[in-house]
Parts: structure tokens; C-alpha cells; sequence
């Protein structure tokens, strides 16, 4: 019975994988990524896995799958993803777990587009799923420069978790039984403004318009879509659209979910 990470050397599905393999044994584990080559060491099979390609022999044996959803424009993601649940199907994957968006079937964000058709794909597959609905990051807002934070944000607030938190919820449901058709709403334990932030930094927020935001960030180089992602992002924090607290996380970890403040220690600390 085998369970397998995709993107297993990415920033979350490394820490998932971590996670995992304190619960689960090695030779129950598996991961794929693009590159086997960046994979080396991590003491777990490992297996090609390009989701612009075929994926027959990647998701082989496999009971329970963990996408870790892909980056890149919305219809290169939206196939990659649709390609990946076919080979699930094709594979006889008997449980689906995917890491999607806050609110997914219901959020104005531009970046859960994405997530609604993927989770839609899957829901008709008719196999078990469970989706885990991340919120934002902690570790996109930390400071790692002097200077004040800018942000389209407003006075707007978001729910964040860290990372980490997320990878350890996502263990938790490879790991235990009883999450198939489950879908959890992962947030931080509390809602913060940037002005927040900013104190918390010992910086000041400055206060951008969308525009402003999106030339910004491709004055540093990101490509379009991913400015235009980033601001949209921005913009609906600053409509409230993600500073719902929610009980979902918490529960999954057994414990209180890392906080912003505990954040910008950490930040500190390093």
C-alpha cells in the first residue's frame, strides 16, 4: 500500500514528505518529482514524475496520491493537474489528496480558478478525496529586507499559517484514516493587518495601489501572471476575502497553529 508525494523537493512538498516519514514507514513511502536527480538521499523511492507527460508508471500501485498542486500560468496548471487525475484513474488510485486554495468553489481570487477545476475533476472521478484547503503563507509576508513592507492590502487582514503547519496537516491526513470526501479550510489562528506586520518588524506598511503593486513586482522581475496573481492576492485581503479564522488546522495538528508574531521571531532568530 503505497502512498506518493508529487513535488517532493518543492518548498511544501519537502516538508510534507519530512513530516510523513515520522509517521509512515519508508517503504510504504514514494514521491515524484520532475528531476530524480534533485531527489537524491531522501530515502524513499523515487520516481520521474512530469505532469506534462505520461504518468502511468509514476502512479503504478499507488493507493493514496498527495498532488501537490503545480506553478505556471492557469491553463498550464489546469492541464497538468487534469493530466494528473487521469493517470489516477487510469492507475487505480484509490484515495486523492490535494493541496488546494481557501474556499476554492466559492473565492473571488483569481489564483482559485485553478483549484475549482482541479477539485471539480476530481470530485468526478468518484474516487475518495480530500482537499486541503491552504490559506496564504506566513513565510510570502516575513520581511527579508530593509525597509518598509508595501502591500495593495489596505487595512485589510488575513488568517496566514505557516508552512510548516500545513506540511504537518497534510501528513496527518496521509498518515491517519477517516479524511476520504473531507475538505478543510486551513487557516492561521488569528487575522493580521499588515500595519501589524509592520510593528511586529519594526518597519512601517506602505500603502500601493494595485497597479502601483503589480508594476512593482515586475519591476523585480516576475513574470506577469505572477505579478497580476500576487496583487490580486492583495487587493482581496484588503476586501477580507481571506481573514476567516478557521478551526480546521488546529484540529488536524493537535495544536494551536504558529501564529505571525511566532513568525517573525523565527525570522529574527535566523
Amino acid at each position: 500500500m503505497t502512498t506518493l508525494i508529487t513535488g517532493a523537493t518543492g518548498h511544501l512538498g519537502s516538508l510534507i514528505l519530512e513530516h510523513t516519514l515520522a509517521r509512515l514507514p519508508a517503504d510504504r513511502l514514494a514521491v515524484s518529482v520532475r528531476d530524480p536527480r534533485k531527489a537524491e538521499g531522501l530515502g524513499v523511492e523515487v520516481r520521474p514524475g512530469d505532469f506534462d507527460g505520461p504518468l502511468a508508471d509514476t502512479f503504478a500501485g499507488v493507493e493514496t496520491l498527495l498532488v501537490v498542486s503545480v506553478d505556471g500560468p492557469d491553463e498550464i496548471r489546469v492541464q497538468r493537474h487534469l493530466n494528473a487525475v487521469r493517470a489516477a484513474v487510469d492507475a487505480g488510485v484509490r484515495h486523492i489528496v490535494y493541496t488546494s486554495v481557501t474556499d476554492a468553489d466559492t473565492s473571488p481570487l483569481a489564483l482559485a480558478e485553478v483549484h475549482k477545476a482541479t477539485e471539480e475533476a476530481i470530485r468526478a472521478t468518484g474516487i475518495p478525496f480530500t482537499f486541503l484547503r491552504n490559506g496564504m503563507y506566513h513565510e510570502n509576508y516575513l520581511p527579508h529586507a530593509p525597509g518598509p513592507i508595501v502591500s495593495a492590502t489596505g487595512d485589510g487582514r488575513v488568517a496566514s499559517a505557516s508552512r510548516g503547519d500545513l506540511a504537518l496537516a497534510a501528513a496527518v491526513v496521509l498518515s491517519t484514516p477517516g479524511h476520504e470526501n473531507a475538505v478543510y479550510e486551513l487557516t492561521g489562528p488569528r487575522a493580521w493587518s499588515f500595519d501589524e506586520l509592520a510593528a511586529l518588524a519594526g518597519t512601517t506598511h506602505e500603502k500601493v495601489t494595485a497597479a502601483d503593486r503589480v508594476a512593482a513586482l515586475k519591476g523585480y522581475g516576475l513574470p506577469d501572471f505572477i505579478a497580476a496573481l500576487l496583487a490580486d492576492i492583495e487587493v482581496n485581503i484588503g476586501r477580507g476575502v481571506l481573514a476567516e479564522v478557521r478551526p480546521d488546522l488546529e484540529k488536524l495538528i493537535g495544536r494551536a497553529p504558529t501564529t505571525i508574531e511566532d513568525a517573525v521571531r523565527g525570522l529574527d532568530a535566523g
